[in-house]
Protein backbone atom coordinates (compact mmCIF):
# COMPACT_ATOMS: atom_id res chain seq x y z
CA UNK A 1 0.00 0.00 0.00
CA UNK A 2 1.42 3.42 -0.91
CA UNK A 3 2.62 5.62 1.95
CA UNK A 4 1.18 9.01 1.00
CA UNK A 5 2.38 12.50 1.86
CA UNK A 6 1.56 16.15 1.20
CA UNK A 7 4.14 18.94 0.78
CA UNK A 8 2.96 22.40 1.83
CA UNK A 9 5.18 25.49 1.33
CA UNK A 10 6.66 23.27 -1.37
CA UNK A 11 9.09 25.75 -2.95
CA UNK A 12 11.03 24.19 -5.80
CA UNK A 13 10.61 20.68 -4.42
CA UNK A 14 13.64 19.92 -2.24
CA UNK A 15 11.50 18.38 0.50
CA UNK A 16 9.56 16.36 -2.06
CA UNK A 17 12.84 14.95 -3.43
CA UNK A 18 13.69 13.76 0.08
CA UNK A 19 10.25 12.28 0.75
CA UNK A 20 10.31 10.38 -2.55
CA UNK A 21 13.77 8.98 -1.79
CA UNK A 22 12.43 7.81 1.57
CA UNK A 23 9.62 5.90 -0.13
CA UNK A 24 6.67 8.29 0.12
CA UNK A 25 4.19 8.90 -2.68
CA UNK A 26 3.73 12.67 -2.69
CA UNK A 27 0.12 13.18 -3.76
CA UNK A 28 -0.26 16.96 -3.56
CA UNK A 29 1.63 20.16 -2.88
CA UNK A 30 1.06 23.89 -2.48
CA UNK A 31 3.31 26.74 -3.63
CA UNK A 32 2.40 30.33 -4.47
CA UNK A 33 5.62 31.81 -5.96
CA UNK A 34 5.58 31.68 -9.77
CA UNK A 35 9.02 30.25 -10.52
CA UNK A 36 9.19 27.93 -7.53
CA UNK A 37 5.83 26.54 -8.68
CA UNK A 38 7.01 26.05 -12.27
CA UNK A 39 10.25 24.45 -11.05
CA UNK A 40 8.27 22.04 -8.87
CA UNK A 41 6.01 21.09 -11.79
CA UNK A 42 8.99 20.58 -14.12
CA UNK A 43 10.58 18.07 -11.74
CA UNK A 44 7.52 16.42 -10.17
CA UNK A 45 4.88 16.33 -12.92
CA UNK A 46 2.97 13.46 -11.28
CA UNK A 47 2.21 15.52 -8.15
CA UNK A 48 -0.94 17.65 -8.10
CA UNK A 49 0.34 21.07 -7.08
CA UNK A 50 -1.84 24.08 -6.32
CA UNK A 51 -0.52 27.57 -7.07
CA UNK A 52 -2.33 29.21 -4.20
CA UNK A 53 -1.97 31.09 -0.95
CA UNK A 54 -1.99 28.23 1.56
CA UNK A 55 -4.42 30.06 3.82
CA UNK A 56 -7.08 29.68 1.10
CA UNK A 57 -6.53 25.94 0.61
CA UNK A 58 -8.88 23.49 2.30
CA UNK A 59 -7.67 20.14 3.53
CA UNK A 60 -10.25 18.45 1.29
CA UNK A 61 -8.47 19.93 -1.75
CA UNK A 62 -5.23 18.16 -0.87
CA UNK A 63 -6.49 14.59 -0.78
CA UNK A 64 -8.87 12.44 -2.80
CA UNK A 65 -12.01 11.68 -0.87
CA UNK A 66 -11.34 9.57 2.21
CA UNK A 67 -7.79 8.55 1.31
CA UNK A 68 -5.43 8.28 4.26
CA UNK A 69 -2.59 10.79 4.31
CA UNK A 70 0.34 9.36 6.21
CA UNK A 71 2.55 12.46 6.38
CA UNK A 72 1.82 16.19 6.23
CA UNK A 73 5.14 17.96 5.71
CA UNK A 74 6.23 21.52 5.21
CA UNK A 75 8.87 24.18 5.70
CA UNK A 76 7.05 27.45 6.53
CA UNK A 77 8.77 30.73 5.60
CA UNK A 78 11.57 31.24 8.10
CA UNK A 79 12.78 34.79 7.42
CA UNK A 80 10.95 36.15 10.44
CA UNK A 81 12.80 33.80 12.81
CA UNK A 82 16.33 33.86 11.40
CA UNK A 83 19.21 35.40 13.34
CA UNK A 84 19.86 37.73 10.41
CA UNK A 85 16.60 39.57 11.20
CA UNK A 86 16.84 39.41 14.99
CA UNK A 87 17.90 43.05 15.29
CA UNK A 88 14.61 44.15 13.75
CA UNK A 89 11.67 44.43 16.14
CA UNK A 90 8.87 44.32 13.57
CA UNK A 91 6.96 41.11 13.07
CA UNK A 92 7.11 39.32 9.74
CA UNK A 93 3.52 38.78 8.56
CA UNK A 94 4.50 35.30 7.32
CA UNK A 95 5.31 34.05 10.84
CA UNK A 96 1.70 33.07 11.50
CA UNK A 97 1.83 30.59 8.59
CA UNK A 98 3.38 28.08 11.02
CA UNK A 99 -0.13 27.58 12.43
CA UNK A 100 -1.47 26.54 9.02
CA UNK A 101 0.07 23.17 9.83
CA UNK A 102 -2.28 22.87 12.81
CA UNK A 103 -5.29 23.92 10.72
CA UNK A 104 -4.58 21.38 8.02
CA UNK A 105 -3.93 18.67 10.60
CA UNK A 106 -7.39 19.40 12.00
CA UNK A 107 -8.89 19.02 8.52
CA UNK A 108 -6.81 16.15 7.09
CA UNK A 109 -5.89 14.06 10.18
CA UNK A 110 -2.55 12.79 8.81
CA UNK A 111 -0.90 10.00 10.76
CA UNK A 112 2.30 12.03 11.08
CA UNK A 113 3.52 15.62 10.71
CA UNK A 114 6.97 16.92 9.85
CA UNK A 115 8.00 20.57 9.96
CA UNK A 116 11.41 22.12 9.44
CA UNK A 117 12.48 25.68 10.24
CA UNK A 118 15.39 27.76 11.48
CA UNK A 119 16.42 27.27 15.13
CA UNK A 120 15.02 30.75 15.91
CA UNK A 121 11.49 29.38 15.74
CA UNK A 122 12.08 27.74 19.13
CA UNK A 123 13.13 31.07 20.68
CA UNK A 124 12.02 34.09 18.68
CA UNK A 125 8.89 32.21 17.59
CA UNK A 126 8.35 30.28 20.82
CA UNK A 127 4.76 31.45 21.27
CA UNK A 128 3.84 30.14 17.81
CA UNK A 129 5.70 26.88 18.37
CA UNK A 130 3.91 26.43 21.68
CA UNK A 131 0.55 27.16 20.07
CA UNK A 132 1.24 24.63 17.31
CA UNK A 133 2.17 21.99 19.90
CA UNK A 134 -0.93 22.73 22.00
CA UNK A 135 -3.32 22.44 19.07
CA UNK A 136 -1.74 19.22 17.83
CA UNK A 137 -1.75 17.65 21.29
CA UNK A 138 -5.46 18.45 21.57
CA UNK A 139 -5.92 16.33 18.43
CA UNK A 140 -4.03 13.42 19.97
CA UNK A 141 -0.56 13.98 18.45
CA UNK A 142 2.62 13.38 20.41
CA UNK A 143 5.20 16.02 19.51
CA UNK A 144 9.00 15.95 19.40
CA UNK A 145 11.37 18.71 18.38
CA UNK A 146 15.08 19.36 18.30
CA UNK A 147 17.83 21.24 16.48
CA UNK A 148 19.90 19.17 14.07
CA UNK A 149 23.03 19.89 12.02
CA UNK A 150 22.45 18.92 8.38
CA UNK A 151 26.13 18.06 7.90
CA UNK A 152 25.53 15.20 10.35
CA UNK A 153 23.25 13.63 7.72
CA UNK A 154 25.55 13.70 4.70
CA UNK A 155 24.86 17.23 3.46
CA UNK A 156 28.12 19.01 2.45
CA UNK A 157 27.01 22.14 4.27
CA UNK A 158 26.93 23.40 7.86
CA UNK A 159 23.35 24.44 8.50
CA UNK A 160 21.38 23.98 11.73
CA UNK A 161 17.65 23.35 11.47
CA UNK A 162 14.79 22.91 13.89
CA UNK A 163 12.89 19.69 13.18
CA UNK A 164 9.38 19.25 14.59
CA UNK A 165 7.78 15.79 14.38
CA UNK A 166 4.37 14.58 15.53
CA UNK A 167 2.65 11.20 15.42
CA UNK A 168 -1.07 10.61 15.91
CA UNK A 169 -0.99 8.67 19.18
CA UNK A 170 2.70 7.81 18.92
CA UNK A 171 6.04 9.57 19.17
CA UNK A 172 8.54 9.96 16.35
CA UNK A 173 12.16 10.15 17.47
CA UNK A 174 14.58 12.49 15.73
CA UNK A 175 16.88 10.71 13.25
CA UNK A 176 20.34 9.70 14.45
CA UNK A 177 23.41 11.23 12.75
CA UNK A 178 25.19 9.25 10.07
CA UNK A 179 28.18 11.62 9.81
CA UNK A 180 30.34 13.71 12.14
CA UNK A 181 33.08 16.28 11.85
CA UNK A 182 35.77 13.86 13.03
CA UNK A 183 34.22 10.51 12.10
CA UNK A 184 34.07 9.36 15.72
CA UNK A 185 31.96 6.38 16.85
CA UNK A 186 32.24 4.74 13.45
CA UNK A 187 30.36 7.51 11.66
CA UNK A 188 31.38 8.80 8.24
CA UNK A 189 33.17 12.14 8.21
CA UNK A 190 31.29 15.20 7.03
CA UNK A 191 31.03 15.56 3.27
CA UNK A 192 32.99 18.51 1.94
CA UNK A 193 32.82 21.16 -0.73
CA UNK A 194 35.27 19.08 -2.76
CA UNK A 195 33.02 16.02 -2.49
CA UNK A 196 30.09 18.01 -3.85
CA UNK A 197 31.57 20.27 -6.53
CA UNK A 198 35.20 19.23 -7.01
CA UNK A 199 34.33 17.59 -10.33
CA UNK A 200 32.75 20.70 -11.85
CA UNK A 201 34.32 22.37 -14.89
CA UNK A 202 34.51 26.13 -15.35
CA UNK A 203 31.07 27.79 -15.64
CA UNK A 204 29.83 30.37 -18.09
CA UNK A 205 28.78 33.86 -17.07
CA UNK A 206 25.02 34.08 -16.76
CA UNK A 207 24.53 36.96 -19.22
CA UNK A 208 26.60 35.16 -21.85
CA UNK A 209 24.68 31.90 -21.43
CA UNK A 210 21.37 33.74 -21.59
CA UNK A 211 22.41 35.65 -24.71
CA UNK A 212 23.31 32.36 -26.36
CA UNK A 213 20.02 30.84 -25.20
CA UNK A 214 21.98 28.06 -23.51
CA UNK A 215 20.99 28.13 -19.83
CA UNK A 216 19.57 24.61 -20.17
CA UNK A 217 22.59 23.43 -22.16
CA UNK A 218 24.89 24.64 -19.39
CA UNK A 219 22.58 23.10 -16.76
CA UNK A 220 22.57 26.38 -14.79
CA UNK A 221 26.34 26.04 -14.26
CA UNK A 222 26.57 29.80 -14.54
CA UNK A 223 27.92 32.64 -12.41
CA UNK A 224 27.28 36.34 -12.08
CA UNK A 225 29.98 38.57 -13.54
CA UNK A 226 32.09 40.14 -10.78
CA UNK A 227 32.44 43.90 -10.77
CA UNK A 228 35.99 45.21 -11.37
CA UNK A 229 36.23 46.05 -7.65
CA UNK A 230 35.17 42.58 -6.55
CA UNK A 231 37.51 40.96 -9.06
CA UNK A 232 40.38 42.75 -7.32
CA UNK A 233 39.05 41.95 -3.85
CA UNK A 234 38.55 38.21 -4.33
CA UNK A 235 42.16 37.78 -5.48
CA UNK A 236 43.30 38.66 -1.94
CA UNK A 237 41.02 36.20 -0.16
CA UNK A 238 42.35 32.74 0.65
CA UNK A 239 40.19 29.63 1.12
CA UNK A 240 38.19 30.04 4.31
CA UNK A 241 38.98 33.76 4.47
CA UNK A 242 36.73 36.81 4.37
CA UNK A 243 36.79 40.58 3.86
CA UNK A 244 39.47 40.91 6.58
CA UNK A 245 42.03 39.64 4.05
CA UNK A 246 41.31 42.47 1.65
CA UNK A 247 43.56 45.57 1.86
CA UNK A 248 41.65 48.36 3.57
CA UNK A 249 41.80 50.68 0.56
CA UNK A 250 40.01 48.00 -1.53
CA UNK A 251 37.32 47.19 1.01
CA UNK A 252 33.85 48.69 0.67
CA UNK A 253 33.71 51.91 2.71
CA UNK A 254 31.34 50.30 5.22
CA UNK A 255 34.00 47.65 5.99
CA UNK A 256 36.86 50.02 6.72
CA UNK A 257 38.18 51.35 9.98
CA UNK A 258 36.71 49.75 13.08
CA UNK A 259 33.98 47.75 11.31
CA UNK A 260 33.27 44.51 13.22
CA UNK A 261 30.07 43.33 11.56
CA UNK A 262 29.39 40.22 9.50
CA UNK A 263 32.57 38.16 9.33
CA UNK A 264 31.80 35.87 6.39
CA UNK A 265 30.94 38.32 3.62
CA UNK A 266 33.38 38.68 0.73
CA UNK A 267 34.71 35.23 1.66
CA UNK A 268 35.73 31.93 0.11
CA UNK A 269 34.75 28.35 0.85
CA UNK A 270 37.29 25.66 1.79
CA UNK A 271 37.69 22.47 -0.22
CA UNK A 272 38.02 20.15 2.77
CA UNK A 273 35.15 21.54 4.84
CA UNK A 274 31.38 21.63 4.36
CA UNK A 275 30.15 24.87 2.87
CA UNK A 276 28.58 27.64 4.91
CA UNK A 277 24.79 28.03 4.80
CA UNK A 278 23.60 28.31 1.19
CA UNK A 279 21.22 31.28 1.02
CA UNK A 280 19.47 33.12 -1.79
CA UNK A 281 22.62 35.24 -2.06
CA UNK A 282 24.71 32.18 -2.95
CA UNK A 283 26.13 33.62 -6.19
CA UNK A 284 26.84 37.10 -4.82
CA UNK A 285 30.34 37.63 -3.44
CA UNK A 286 29.28 40.40 -1.05
CA UNK A 287 26.53 38.33 0.60
CA UNK A 288 28.47 35.53 2.25
CA UNK A 289 31.39 33.10 2.00
CA UNK A 290 30.35 32.18 -1.51
CA UNK A 291 33.69 32.59 -3.27
CA UNK A 292 34.97 29.45 -5.00
CA UNK A 293 37.78 27.77 -2.98
CA UNK A 294 40.44 28.60 -5.57
CA UNK A 295 39.01 30.27 -8.68
CA UNK A 296 38.45 34.04 -8.73
CA UNK A 297 34.70 33.70 -8.96
CA UNK A 298 31.74 32.74 -6.81
CA UNK A 299 30.21 29.30 -6.87
CA UNK A 300 27.77 28.77 -9.73
CA UNK A 301 24.03 28.27 -9.48
CA UNK A 302 24.47 24.54 -10.16
CA UNK A 303 27.24 24.27 -7.58
CA UNK A 304 24.97 25.90 -4.99
CA UNK A 305 22.26 23.36 -5.88
CA UNK A 306 24.72 20.49 -5.44
CA UNK A 307 25.71 21.82 -2.01
CA UNK A 308 21.98 21.68 -1.22
CA UNK A 309 22.08 18.06 -2.51
CA UNK A 310 19.67 18.60 -5.38
CA UNK A 311 20.16 16.03 -8.16
CA UNK A 312 22.65 17.19 -10.78
CA UNK A 313 19.96 17.16 -13.47
CA UNK A 314 17.35 19.05 -11.40
CA UNK A 315 15.69 21.75 -13.50
CA UNK A 316 15.22 25.35 -12.40
CA UNK A 317 12.38 26.65 -14.51
CA UNK A 318 13.07 30.38 -14.62
CA UNK A 319 15.02 32.73 -16.90
CA UNK A 320 16.25 34.76 -13.90
CA UNK A 321 19.35 33.97 -11.86
CA UNK A 322 17.90 35.70 -8.79
CA UNK A 323 14.83 33.48 -8.80
CA UNK A 324 16.94 30.34 -9.29
CA UNK A 325 19.08 31.32 -6.30
CA UNK A 326 15.98 32.02 -4.20
CA UNK A 327 14.61 28.55 -4.98
CA UNK A 328 17.92 26.92 -4.07
CA UNK A 329 18.64 28.97 -0.96
CA UNK A 330 15.11 28.56 0.44
CA UNK A 331 15.11 24.78 -0.03
CA UNK A 332 15.53 22.12 2.62
CA UNK A 333 18.64 20.14 1.59
CA UNK A 334 17.32 17.04 -0.16
CA UNK A 335 19.53 14.54 1.67
CA UNK A 336 18.49 15.97 5.04
CA UNK A 337 14.84 15.85 3.98
CA UNK A 338 15.34 12.19 3.09
CA UNK A 339 16.87 11.37 6.49
CA UNK A 340 14.02 12.97 8.44
CA UNK A 341 11.37 11.52 6.11
CA UNK A 342 12.88 8.06 6.45
CA UNK A 343 12.64 8.37 10.26
CA UNK A 344 8.93 9.17 9.88
CA UNK A 345 8.38 6.29 7.48
CA UNK A 346 9.92 3.80 9.92
CA UNK A 347 7.33 4.77 12.50
CA UNK A 348 4.51 4.58 9.95
CA UNK A 349 5.24 1.09 8.60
Amino acid sequence: MPIKSIDIFAGGGGLTVGMKRAGFEVVSAVEIEKYAYSTYRANHPEVRILKRDLTTVLGSELKAGNEQIHLLAGCPPCQGFTSLTSKYKRQDSRNILVLEIARLAEEIHPLAIMMENVPGLASKGKSLCDELTKRLEQLGYKCTQGILQVADFGVPQQRKRLVFLAGLGFSIDLPQPTHSGTGQDGLSTWRTVRDAIGHMKEPLEFNEAKKLGELEKYNWHVVRALSPQNSRRIAYVKAGGSWTSIPENLRPKCHRGKYRGFTNVYGRMEWEQPSPVITSGCTTFSMGRFGHPEKNRTISVREAALLQTFPENYRFDTPYIGHACNIIGNALPCDFAEAVSRRCRIELT
